[in-house]
């Protein structure tokens, strides 16, 4: 059961009366009580009657929920749960029967910042599923009003800079470009004293007698940073695709980096996505054999996903998988492996690979794809 934090009914009467801009006396004689029992109300004292809440509500044009200060919030194992059941959903529902049950938890639990970052992240991951490009835009925006409703209300710093994030992937996927920019920029300035903060927070744990906070953290710095240098090179690969030069310094350097810190088995997920563009360089510059290679990397890191998960540890991030558990969805991913082969499967359609397509290797490619089994 969720939890439920202390009822503020008391201090919401006194704020919405005012707010409205009328006395005491003018909101009892609306209900037809007494003068003192508004006063005992706003004191805490008594609490109105509970046929009378209704009409209080509707009064201050507020919910029930809103003038009690009922504020239901779930824990991380109940967050868990639910974006586990809504990614099944929307791997097995038709998408707007799906979609229908996750706007009803969104109303159940409005007040649930932390679940409302997730269902964003659940609706991002998800909206491209709706058929109509009219459709899709509709729940970007509905994703938008999610994450501003956080920024504005949410005090907690990480949720609050989470969503930040998931808001600019919003503003990307809807063309605005400008307000990414504007929102995250000086943010993510690789100036800012801001960036220093691990070396200081590892060190104060240090300091504080807590090496076991402190290596988890340094442990969970470092592989954050890794996987980022390798996320940002398949943007500069893209970018760079018909420079030659530009992209091969930079495969050999990523495919190092990935060796040497094995990301192939700790995080299959990035290094699919690398794969894959690498095999999208190689097919533009006719390559056809490297590009082959490429693909059966990104097959073999798809299916290595699919069987293990997400996000592993081994015996030199032997902390990181004790740090995974501390996030809102744990080891779990944010897409339902049924929908990760599906887009796998659809990968393989890029225009970039026609030239190759009929080549034996390539279908060979798509079949073990295609029949691959969860």
């Amino acid at each position: 059961m969720p939890i439920m934090n202390s009822l503020k009914i008391a201090e919401n009467i006194a704020h919405m009366r005012r707010k409205k801009g009328i006395t005491q006396e003018e909101l009892a004689s609306f209900l037809g009580v007494t003068k003192a029992s508004v006063s005992k109300w706003e004191n805490g004292q008594s609490m109105p009657d509970i046929l009378l809440l209704p009409e209080l509500a509707t009064y201050f044009g507020i919910s029930v929920d809103e003038l009690l200060g009922y504020e239901p919030q779930l824990s991380r194992e109940q967050i868990q749960k639910l974006y586990g059941e809504l990614g099944e959903d929307f791997a097995t529902l038709p998408f707007e029967e799906a979609f229908a049950k996750s706007e009803a938890l969104v109303k159940k639990y409005y007040s649930c910042y932390r679940f409302l970052l997730q269902i964003a992240i659940l609706w991002l991951n998800h909206y491209v599923l709706a058929e109509q490009k009219e459709r899709q835009q509709e729940i970007l925006v509905k994703m938008r009003k999610l994450c501003d409703r956080i920024i504005e209300e949410c005090t907690d710093d990480q949720i609050y800079s989470d969503a930040l994030g998931i808001r600019a992937c919003i503003d990307f996927c809807s063309g605005r470009s400008q307000d990414v920019i504007d929102g995250i920029a000086g943010l993510l300035n690789p100036q800012r004293v801001l960036n220093q903060s691990d070396g200081v927070l590892i060190q104060a744990y240090l300091m504080n007698g807590e090496p076991q906070k402190a290596d988890r953290y340094a442990q969970a710095s470092t592989f954050l940073h890794i996987l980022l240098a390798v996320a940002n090179s398949i943007y500069f690969i893209g970018m760079h695709i018909k420079e030659r030069e530009v992209c091969e310094e930079t495969i050999a350097r990523v495919d190092a980096l990935i060796r040497i810190y094995h990301l192939d088995e700790l995080n299959p997920n990035v290094a699919a996505n690398y794969y894959f563009q690498t095999a999208a360089y190689y097919a533009v510059h006719g390559e056809d054999r490297n590009c082959m290679d490429r693909l059966q990397m990104f097959t073999e890191s798809g299916f290595f996903l699919l069987e293990k998960g997400m996000l592993h540890g081994d015996s030199y991030f032997d902390k990181l998988e004790s740090w995974v558990e501390t996030l809102d969805l744990g080891v779990q991913m944010p897409r339902s492996p049924k929908l990760v082969l599906q887009s796998m499967r659809t990968s393989l359609g890029n225009p970039v690979f026609d030239k190759i397509r009929e080549k034996s290797e390539f279908k060979e490619i798509e079949r073990r794809i295609k029949e691959a089994k969860l």
